[in-house]
Formats: C-alpha cells, sequence, structure tokens
C-alpha cells in the first residue's frame, strides 16, 4: 500500500461518474458504475500491465485516468501480471520476472508521483501472488474445460502475440485475466480498447463458473510517435520514462506530426491523453495553468494558451499552429513530468542497478552465447557495426535552380536542384514559413540522396534536404562557397559506402538522423564526428541555428 498527503475530492454520484469516465473511448456496463456510485460505495477498480519491456511514456495515458479514478475516491488495485508476462509467448524470462515486476512498481509509483496524486486507495498485486494457488489453478482447468480453442484465440488476437504455430500458454492467457477480476474483487476492470475481446470474453465466461460480470472501461489507444501503436519493442516509436531531455528532443523532432493532420498524430494525442487532464488538477505539475501553452517566437505568433483540446486541434488542423511548434511545447510539457522521475533514478544506485539487472543490455541468444546490445558500437571508422552505419548515407551537395509554392500544399516548396553532370532531381521540403524563398533560390545545400522516393500531395521527392532545426529556428544545411553540385559528403572516420536506396522496413535513416545535431558553434555532428566534404575534409557548418537536430 502507498500513500500520501494529497486531498480525495468531494462529489456527489453524477460528478463521479463524469470524471471516472472523461476520455475513455468506451464503457461496457456503464449502469453498473452508476448503482455502485448512487449507493455511496467506492467504486472498485483494477487495471493490470504485463511486466515485459521497459514502461514508456504512453504509461501516462492510463495513469491519469488512474489519477481520476483516485481523486474521486476509488478504489484501484494495479496488477502487475508477472505470470501473463511469461505466458506471452516468454516475452519476459522466467528469471528476469521478479525483477521486472520490482522496476514497475518503482517507475509506475514515480509516475504517480510525478502527476502529484493521493495514492491512499491505491494498492500493488503481482500476479503470482495469487494466481499458483489451489483455488485459482482450479478455476483454471474449470474454464479450460468449458472455452473452445477459437474463443481463446479470439479474445487474445490484439494483446498475445500472434504467431504460426502458437505455444498452448498464449490460449491460456485471456482466461487467467477474467478470472483475475474475480479474485481482485473488483467492480470494474480499466484498460486499453485493444483489451475488448479479453473483457468481452470475461463477460461471457465468469458467469459459467458463478462469478458475477464486471464492468470495463476502455481507454482509446494512443498512438506511437511514428505513427502506429506506441511499443515497447519499437524504440524509433516511443519514449522512455528514463530517456534524457536530450533524447526525447530528438525523438519528438522526428516523430510523424504532419501539418494540418489531427488523425493518427501522436504528438497531439499525447496533448489530449497525459497533459490536458492534468492542468489545473491539484497536486499536478500543471495545476497553476489554465490550458495547454503554447510558446512560440512572436514572428510565429507569439505565445498562446488553448483552454480546450478542441481548441487546439482546431487551430492545428486549420494550419494555424505549425507541428514544430506543437512539438517543441509537447516536449517541453513532457520533460516537466519526466524530470522527478529521471531524478530519483539517477540519485538511487539501487534503482539504476535494478533497471539494469531487469533490462540488461546482452541478452542470451538461442545458441546460448551472448548477442550485442544496441548500444555497443564498433571503433569510429569500423562499417561492420550490426547496426545502421552514417556510411549507408548517400549525401550530396545539390544546387537549388528553382523554388516554387505547391500547388496543392500550403507548407510545402517544390525545388529543382542540379547535382551535376546534368542530374536534376525535384525536391519537396516542407520550409514554407520557416524559410523564405529567396533563402532557397540558388542556393548549394547538403542533401540525402538514396532515401526511397516518396510522393507528397502528388509530387515525387526525389532526395532530401538537409535543415537545423531549433525553437530559434529553421536553417538549410549549406554547402561550403566552394562545394559544386554533386560533390559528396561523408562522416569523419566512415568510408562512404552508400545503398543505392535505404530500405525504409529497415528505418535505416530513422536510426542515424536521431544522432545529428549542430554543435554550440554550428559545426555539423553525427554523434561526436563531422559532416566534411568528402574530397577537401571541409567541416560542413551551419550560420545560425546552433544546439539544434538535422532533420
Amino acid at each position: 500500500m502507498v500513500s500520501n498527503s494529497s486531498e480525495i475530492l468531494i462529489m456527489n454520484a453524477e460528478e463521479k461518474l463524469a470524471s471516472i469516465t472523461s476520455n475513455l473511448q468506451e464503457v461496457v456496463g456503464l449502469d453498473k458504475v452508476k448503482e455502485i456510485l448512487e449507493s455511496d460505495r467506492d467504486l472498485n477498480i483494477y487495471w493490470g500491465t504485463a511486466t515485459t519491456g521497459k514502461p514508456h511514456i504512453a504509461y501516462f495515458v492510463p495513469m491519469t485516468k488512474i489519477a481520476d479514478f483516485l481523486r474521486v475516491g476509488c478504489h484501484v488495485t494495479i496488477l502487475f501480471a508477472d505470470l501473463h508476462a511469461y505466458l506471452d509467448n516468454m516475452k519476459a524470462p522466467w528469471e528476469l520476472l521478479a525483477l521486472r515486476t520490482q522496476y514497475y512498481e518503482a517507475i509506475i509509483k514515480s509516475m504517480l508521483e510525478a502527476i502529484g496524486v493521493s495514492l491512499e486507495k491505491l494498492k500493488f498485486v503481482r500476479g503470482t501472488d495469487f494466481q499458483l494457488s489451489r483455488e485459482y489453478t482450479l478455476d483454471v482447468y474449470k474454464l479450460s474445460s468449458l472455452v473452445t480453442e477459437h474463443d481463446a484465440k479470439k479474445a487474445g488476437a490484439e494483446v498475445v502475440k500472434q504467431v504460426d504455430h502458437p505455444l498452448l500458454s498464449g490460449l491460456l492467457y485471456p482466461g487467467l485475466q477474467a478470472l483475475d477480476e474475480e479474485y481482485l474483487k473488483c467492480d470494474a476492470q480499466f484498460g486499453g480498447v485493444d483489451q475488448r475481446k479479453i473483457f468481452m470474453f470475461a463477460e461471457k465466461y465468469l458467469p459459467h463458473l458463478g462469478y458475477a460480470k464486471r464492468a470495463h472501461l476502455m481507454n482509446p489507444m494512443v498512438p506511437g510517435l511514428t505513427g502506429g501503436k506506441m511499443s515497447s519493442s519499437d524504440p524509433n516509436s516511443k519514449l522512455d520514462l528514463l530517456d534524457s531531455a536530450a533524447q526525447v528532443k530528438k525523438k519528438i523532432a522526428k516523430s510523424f506530426c504532419e501539418e494540418g493532420e489531427t488523425e493518427n498524430n501522436g504528438v497531439l494525442q499525447f496533448a489530449k491523453h497525459v497533459i490536458y487532464p492534468l492542468i489545473g488538477k491539484s497536486g499536478s505539475p500543471f495545476e497553476s495553468e489554465s490550458g495547454f501553452t503554447v510558446k512560440r517566437p512572436e514572428q510565429f505568433g507569439g505565445d498562446k494558451v488553448y483552454p480546450t483540446f478542441e481548441e487546439l486541434s482546431s487551430d492545428f488542423a486549420q494550419k494555424l499552429l505549425h507541428p514544430g511548434d506543437l512539438k517543441s511545447n509537447v516536449e517541453r510539457y513532457l520533460n516537466t513530468l519526466l524530470d522527478p522521475i529521471r531524478k530519483k533514478f539517477e540519485s538511487s544506485p539501487e534503482l539504476r542497478k535494478l533497471a539494469a539487472d531487469a533490462y540488461p543490455e546482452e541478452a542470451p541468444t538461442a545458441t546460448g552465447k551472448k548477442a550485442k546490445s544496441g548500444n555497443e558500437k564498433g571503433s569510429a571508422g569500423d562499417n561492420k557495426s550490426d547496426g545502421p552505419s552514417p556510411s549507408q548515407l548517400d549525401l550530396r551537395v545539390g544546387k537549388i535552380t528553382d523554388v516554387k509554392q505547391h500547388p496543392d500544399a500550403d507548407s510545402l516548396y517544390v525545388e529543382t536542384v542540379d547535382f551535376g553532370n546534368g542530374e536534376e532531381r525535384t525536391v519537396v521540403s516542407g520550409l514554407v514559413g520557416r524559410v523564405p524563398t529567396d533563402h532557397l533560390q540558388d542556393l548549394s545545400a547538403v542533401f540525402v540522396c538514396n532515401l526511397k522516393p516518396q510522393k507528397m500531395r502528388g509530387i515525387e521527392s526525389q532526395a532530401m534536404l538537409l535543415c537545423a532545426v531549433s525553437e530559434n529556428g529553421t536553417e538549410p544545411v549549406k554547402a561550403p562557397s566552394h562545394a559544386a553540385p554533386g560533390d559528396l559528403v561523408s562522416i569523419t572516420g566512415y568510408d562512404r559506402t552508400p545503398e543505392k536506396v535505404l530500405n525504409p522496413k529497415k528505418k535505416i535513416w530513422e536510426a542515424i538522423q536521431v544522432d545529428l545535431s549542430s554543435n554550440e558553434t554550428g559545426e555539423v555532428l553525427w554523434k561526436d564526428r563531422n559532416l566534411i566534404l568528402t574530397s577537401d575534409e571541409t567541416k560542413i557548418a551551419v550560420e545560425k541555428v546552433f544546439s539544434a537536430l538535422i532533420k
């Protein structure tokens, strides 16, 4: 049991119901919830999480709802489903289960502390604390005698990893989650809408064992930074809760956030489901705020406060709010949430050791040998690294001979670029309002020339202009004055061995781009190594936008 001194709000049943159901995508069994609240009894809610990959920033979505539940006096049980984690295609090795459960408890406590909610009515439970009991095991056997293979597989389709030859363990998973409702004595189970099939499975089968149906509260699924579901297994789609401020900046900067696009926009949805629910709430870090505040330079409209998400979304849809401004301000809010979590772990050798032990950088392969972790690098000039290498990029100097507005997109330029030896390419860049046309005309700059061509509002872009981007502005990466169209650009210590076309499925560019930046003097770097003209090793630099991301 955990507690702090924050107050529980005094509300009537109608107000409690409104708070409990706010921002949910679906509620099944609403009448049951109303009846309990109107009887003046506190609602018992359970939320479970399988202790597999590291919790990421999207965990703040259920945490803000759990905060709503606790603020109105609900009893909340957080189940660390360690047994489920093992059953789900062995996503968590048995020998790491206890460590990962400890890590989950430490990090989730830190998250709830960061949003300043009363924890008096919260308790943590481990699945193995009760799922190995005689009574529970007998119920698993009873359920197994009633459930068809078809129903079990269908129920877990959105949650359990699907493979060609599924293990029996994955078919047991939905039944265990259903039984947890009875053994945790909850009135309602809370989870993402991806859990819906398991929730309906529970409603169908628990009465066959003589147990009551529970209500089910479902959160929407928040897109990841690359547009799909945020996943612990995809480092490009998620922000780790212990990522540094610099890592947050890089990942937010390269996230999917197309101008005017409000659907499948993870950055905008973070604002809706993580930031807005905490604005003005007692004890939260945004308690004193009246809305989502966009801070931006006067030349781009100056600061603006959005009291409601609908106003924020509307301005973004109408292209009155630029993606760069939305990203930089979501980044600012998220770092406010993450700072106390990072500091807690940084100041505790025990917590740092726990994180390292629960998620070791080296994991045994099927042969028993140690595999290189994603962080293990070769020497400076080693082009044989297991991961993407900057040597795979085809970086070249191009001269923009013509630039005009895209006929079907207000935010895009269409540029004609000379790459020497008679080679011209069309390049589409989202720089309208960021870089004036006359700054691009006749500019010699650095381009990535082996990305897969991509149509942007009907016009195919055949390369990408590199730019330094920060809250202080946007600046194309200019080539040295003596460079000619077609001159090659490389990275110190790496031989150029570019692929003809980078395979987009392998996300080679995305993995490399996150470490491109300009330093405090303007030099363009990949990690700590300079971008240079290959012919004479002249360093590439920007003139104004320092300490920025290159993208």
